[in-house]
């Protein structure tokens, strides 16, 4: 997942802002007692993701897949006052420490917390976003792009984590070719090939795809 100099990451983040004390604790706890760490966004994406809600102004936020909330509260920092940030995972065990997060942030009447498979929330929720993060089953997002697509506003944005999937995007960097690392080769090239779209792949932590729907 880390693909510049342990130098020059630890640089960039030192000439980043820093995380709030709250998204300290949550990246803290994570770490502590959560399997799979390195699913957090973590300091440097999180900023990213703050910064793109804080230009975009988002009244509606889909996120898909919230894992212990840290991009959650990262994306709700730009909302609009009576904006609303809809946030889905399938994994019931860790609710009641993310509505802690939720509650401790002051954000329980702004996020909307739902658990069970995307796929079947997605369309009971009457919205139109203006941003979308998608980081879930990375099997499934082509289908969450096309759930979410014609519900994003003409402007707005779908954001895809994991991109880059640990370089095994490249041949170079994996032993065979994979069920996930399949699958996001293609979505890779759906999106690109999309045009109802603008996009470009960042190369930021295990690299984030933005989408700008014309």
């Amino acid at each position: 997942m880390e693909f510049i100099d342990e130098d020059l990451q630890r640089y960039a983040e030192e000439h980043t802002s820093p995380e709030s004390e709250l998204l300290h604790k949550v990246s803290r706890q994570t770490h502590l007692n959560v399997l799979k760490p390195r699913m957090l966004s973590g300091h440097l994406q999180g900023r990213l993701l703050s910064m793109f809600s804080h230009m975009i102004q988002p009244k509606q936020v889909l996120e898909i897949g919230t894992y212990t909330g840290y991009s959650a509260l990262c994306l709700a920092e730009g909302l609009q006052e009576d904006g609303t940030l809809h946030t889905i995972d399938i994994n019931e065990e860790l609710e009641s420490v993310v509505r802690g997060y939720i509650a401790e942030a002051g954000l329980s009447e702004s996020i909307k917390y739902y658990i069970g498979p995307a796929l079947d929330i997605i369309p009971t929720i009457e919205a139109t976003f203006d941003l979308v993060f998608i980081d879930a089953d990375k099997i499934n997002n082509a289908r969450y792009y096309d759930l979410v697509i014609d519900r994003v506003r003409s402007g707005g944005y779908i954001i895809t984590d994991n991109v880059l999937w640990s370089g095994k995007v490249l041949e170079k960097y994996r032993k065979k070719l994979d069920e996930d690392t399949a699958a996001l080769l293609a979505f890779n090239q759906k999106v690109h090939d999309d045009p109802r779209v603008e996009n470009i792949l960042l190369p930021v932590r295990d690299g984030l795809l933005v989408a700008r729907k014309k």
